[in-house]
C-alpha cells in the first residue's frame, strides 16, 4: 500500500479516484503544527532549536495518516509546490519521525501542478 498526503480534502478525493486501490490519499488540512504562542519557543542558546506544538484541529488528520501508514511501503508527500506546502510536508515527515513511524517506509516528495485525468 502507498500513502499520499495532500493539503486539501477535495484534492485528496480527486487524486484518490485517479490513483486507484493501491493508494490511500489523505488530506493534512493545511498545517499540522506551529510554534506555541509563548516566549521561549525558539532557543537561540541551543542552535535555535524550536519547540513545536500540534494544533488541536490537526489531531484527526494526523491520526488518519498514522493509521494509513500501518503496512505502507511508500509515503508520498504531495503538498502544494510553494513555501507553505514545503513546510507542511517537512512538518509531517518530522512529526512521523519523532513518533518513530517511518521505519521501513520510503518517503518521497512529489508535486502536482495540475490534476487532470
Amino acid at each position: 500500500m502507498n500513502v499520499v498526503i495532500v493539503e486539501s480534502p477535495s484534492k485528496a478525493k480527486t487524486i484518490n479516484k485517479y490513483l486507484g486501490k493501491d493508494y490511500i490519499v489523505l488530506a493534512s488540512y493545511g498545517h499540522i503544527r506551529d510554534l506555541p504562542p509563548k516566549d521561549g519557543s525558539v532557543r537561540p542558546e541551543e542552535d535555535f532549536e524550536m519547540d513545536w506544538s500540534v494544533d488541536s484541529r490537526a489531531e484527526k488528520p494526523i491520526k488518519e495518516i498514522v493509521n494509513a501508514l500501518n503496512g505502507a511501503e511508500i509515503l508520498y508527500l504531495a503538498t502544494d509546490p510553494d513555501l507553505e506546502g514545503e513546510a507542511i510536508s517537512w512538518h509531517i515527515e518530522q512529526l512521523l519521525h519523532e513518533r518513530d513511524l517511518l521505519n521501513n517506509i520510503d518517503v518521497k516528495r512529489v508535486v502536482f501542478n495540475e490534476i487532470t485525468k
